[in-house]
């Protein structure tokens, strides 16, 4: 065991030491904390900054939604609103459009406030810029699908190309929108299918829902018919459903007999049309058929496959329908005859047989 003696240098030294070490941490901490409270100060403000503008941002962008939603309402329930406004197309399009704004402004915002609290810190952001847009090209080539997807989903919604209600034709699928998304949009088929059709794989939209629509009926009847008359006909039937409730808030437009569209040497067609509103022509076409038939049997007109006419003279049959044509076995000098004849026998008895 050393003696105390021995031990009192080397204690000596180790306060020394701890002395100086002291010492130069306090001298470092005295010349060096007016730059750390600087920075320290310069990213609080940073944060501070970035904060209060993404919730200003984010505080108009939630005011200007609610604004166009309540736009939106204030006509809705109106007669005009039946017809220009859907509220819940409308709450849709503006909800998904604050979405992506709310969105980009704070990624912009924080992305910005994190890259100026690095460069506070004095850390290169060369490396992490450069490491970035390889990642950034990486997963642009691995998820294009999601992000074609998701561009062509914020034009469409932006652009108002189709909305919640619409009837559409987007080339892989068609029927009435249910649901427009950034990603994917829902559609309810003709037969109650639902179709969920990427916005990317939209090429070309048909929106059978928007401006109006045109009610097309052709009728086929004799061609011996007076075209006078069914122009007659036809026309009161027009003025008649013009003047009719629901049908008069349907029809933009009279409906216009167009004139003959075909003549055969059996039929002749007659063509009807009507501006109508959207969605709305099929149910016209309908009641358009439906009193043109009552009242072209009411007039005595007679149309391709109805009943013939009482003062018709039916045709005669033709009688030789019931008479087999032909055969060629009747001719005994057809080839089909002669190959029916028997063989005929041997014409004398020295001629040689065959046997066993």
């Amino acid at each position: 065991m050393p003696s105390p003696a021995t031990l009192l240098p080397l204690a000596a030294n180790t306060t020394d030491d701890a002395a100086e070490s002291v010492t130069n941490a306090a001298s470092f901490i005295e010349e060096n904390w007016a730059t750390w409270l600087s920075i320290g100060l310069r990213i609080l403000l940073i944060v501070v900054i970035a904060a209060l503008l993404r919730s200003v941002v984010r505080k108009a962008l939630t005011k200007l939604i609610s604004r166009m939603n309540t736009s939106a309402e204030a006509v809705e329930g109106t007669a005009l609103g039946g017809l220009l406004v859907n509220a819940e197309r409308r709450r849709q399009r503006s909800e998904a459009i604050g979405s992506v704004l709310r969105s980009v402004a704070s990624f912009l915002i924080l992305g910005t406030a994190a890259l100026m609290v690095l460069a506070a810190l004095k850390i290169d952001l060369a490396p992490l810029l450069a490491s970035a847009g390889v990642a950034g090209v990486a997963i642009g080539f691995g998820a294009r699908n999601l992000v074609t997807d998701f561009l062509s989903g914020v034009f469409m919604i932006m652009e108002d190309q189709y909305g919640v209600g619409d009837k559409i034709d987007a080339g892989v699928a068609s029927g009435e929108v249910i649901e427009v998304g950034l990603r994917v949009t829902k559609l309810r088929g003709d037969n109650g299918e639902i179709w969920y059709v990427r916005n990317g794989e939209i090429k070309r939209i048909g929106n059978l829902s928007q401006g109006w629509a045109t009610a097309g009926v052709a009728v086929q009847v004799k061609p011996t018919e007076n075209l006078a008359h069914i122009r007659r006909v036809v026309q009161e039937v027009a003025d008649s459903l013009a003047k009719e409730s629901p049908w008069d808030e349907r029809l933009w437009g009279p409906v216009e007999v167009l004139g003959l569209d075909e003549v055969l040497l059996a039929s002749m067609t007659v063509k009807v049309s009507a501006k109508t509103m959207p969605g709305q022509q099929f149910a016209v076409e309908r009641e358009l058929r439906w009193r043109i038939k009552e009242a072209f049997d009411a007039a005595g007109i007679r149309i391709i496959g109805g009943l013939p006419d009482a003062s018709e003279p039916e045709e005669a049959p033709d009688p030789s329908a019931s008479v087999a044509p032909p055969s060629a076995l009747a001719n005994p000098s057809s080839p089909q005859s002669m190959a029916t004849n028997p063989i005929p026998a041997p014409s004398s008895p020295g001629n040689p047989r065959i046997s066993k």
